[in-house]
């Protein structure tokens, strides 16, 4: 459980703000042609992915040789990029004829709300202790 006083609760806010904006968009439009399942497992991915990535960093941010930190981020970056490709081609490949593309769009949004929470949780930490 996260508390409330814990670095990560800016990104569960915004998975929650996001999930309930897919599904309350899918509700109020639903003849949008835009695949709202999609939406939501790429909100879930990216929300897993900066958790994983950020706890990462956390860790490297401790550490007294600053190339470790450096690193993580690269990883991190390297890991994201990774799973996102695996996960569009996974996606086209398994909807081969009428994969959505507003889908695809709409998600590299999502991917960049979470990539800007995830910065500002960072420095944020980097500003409140000796760096």
């Amino acid at each position: 459980m996260i508390r409330r006083d814990s670095p990560q609760v800016p990104l569960v806010i915004c998975f929650i703000v996001l999930t309930v904006s897919i599904l309350s968009a899918g509700l109020l439009f639903p003849d949008s042609g835009i695949d709202y399942l999609v939406l939501v497992m790429a909100n879930c991915l990216f929300f897993f992915m900066s958790l994983v990535v950020f706890n990462m960093q956390r860790k490297a941010m401790a550490h007294p040789n600053p190339n470790v930190f450096v690193r993580s981020v690269m990883i991190g970056v390297m890991i994201k990029m990774g799973v996102c490709l695996a996960a569009v081609v996974g996606y086209v490949l398994l909807t081969r004829p009428d994969f959505n593309k507003p889908s695809i769009y709409i998600s590299l949004v999502i991917y960049a709300v979470y990539l800007v929470a995830e910065v500002s949780i960072v420095m944020k930490l980097n500003k409140s202790k000796n760096a």
